[in-house]
């Protein structure tokens, strides 16, 4: 039978684990949107004119090419600095599971 302090311990480790595996995802989600953008501004990068079209919904709408590229650049800024955020918590969360990892080595033993 399993003691009350242990099966607390095993479910905050399987929390924890299920955060970790969040994050992952939404970084790499996040790593695809910058994917995204960076393809987009290489291709306003060759626009020859002044003017671009941008989706907005179901609709394209004409824009302004400096306008549009300053829009990207800012979507990517926003991205980049949740990504290092998603990081961090990355690394903090592998750490705690890392430290409890003895502890359920031992649980598993007995």
């Amino acid at each position: 039978m399993v003691a009350e302090d242990d099966r607390q311990f095993l479910e905050q480790f399987q929390a924890l684990q299920q955060q970790l595996q969040a994050i992952l995802i939404q970084k790499e989600n996040l790593k695809l949107q910058i994917l995204e953008i960076d393809k987009a501004m290489e291709e306003l990068g060759t626009s020859k004119g002044a003017k671009a079209y941008k989706i907005v919904g179901p609709v394209m709408v004409q824009k302004d090419l400096k306008k549009l590229k300053a829009e990207l650049k800012e979507r990517k800024d926003n991205f980049d600095l949740r990504t290092k955020t998603l990081e961090k918590a990355e690394e903090r969360i592998t750490k705690k599971l890392k430290d409890m990892e003895p502890r359920l080595k031992k649980m598993m033993n007995q």
